[in-house]
């Protein structure tokens, strides 16, 4: 089953967790044929490239309970869902730009039964909430990103590391965080999973100033 590979790395998963990650895959085959988030090729990689890329922000910070959390970008879920599945007692605001991703986000948020997730077509400029972590996946180069979001952070939060940013990207960063003036900390996402597909992905971690 694809979800081995989920279970491999998070063995501590309750019933209901086991069970809402294994009809993600169900879930997106049905929507993505309706509205493509996901590319074709990657479809069938989804428990890897999608599901297990965004639980990599897991093994940076464990959610406490409470914990706002906003997905900026949130494309057909990615990172927000599977960390609202791992983490059912923090609450996720996931936006996108592109109503039809929402859509998306919401039909299989919905089919989950995930209350903890709030999906909405917005720009994170139009925003007015602030939140204890901003994370996302590559939507942008990270200089113009932090512009974005500076000022959607709570400055005082509870767990175990200061809010901040998380952001999922691959590839050679040294140039793009040459750019960054922020303090910031890149954990290969390598140490964690042994498939090749991570041997270049990061989290990159900017606590708020």
């Amino acid at each position: 089953m694809n979800t081995d590979l989920i279970f491999k790395y998070f063995p501590n998963l309750t019933a209901e967790q086991q069970s809402r990650f294994a009809a993600l895959e169900d879930l997106y085959r049905d929507w993505n044929a309706k509205i493509n988030v996901i590319s074709r090729q990657d479809i069938d990689a989804l428990y890897e490239k999608h599901i297990l890329h965004s639980l990599g922000i897991a093994k940076v910070v464990q959610f406490k309970p409470g914990t706002e959390v906003l997905d900026v970008g949130t494309g057909g879920g990615f990172p927000g869902i599977p960390l609202a599945i791992l983490f059912p007692l923090a609450d996720f605001h996931l936006v996108d730009s592109i109503g039809k991703k929402i859509k998306v986000v919401q039909e299989v948020t919905d089919a989950l039964g995930l209350t903890n997730v709030k999906a909405e077509q917005a720009r994170v400029e139009q925003l007015n909430t602030t939140y204890d972590f901003v994370v996302s996946r590559a939507v942008t180069r990270l200089k113009p990103f932090l512009g974005w979001v500076r000022y959607k952070i709570h400055k005082s939060g509870n767990n175990d590391r200061p809010n901040g940013v998380l952001y999922l990207k691959g590839g050679d960063l040294a140039e793009e965080l040459a750019e960054v003036p922020d303090r910031y900390r890149v954990y290969d996402l390598s140490d964690y999973f042994e498939e090749p597909f991570f041997e270049t992905k990061k989290v990159i971690y900017i606590p708020k100033k």
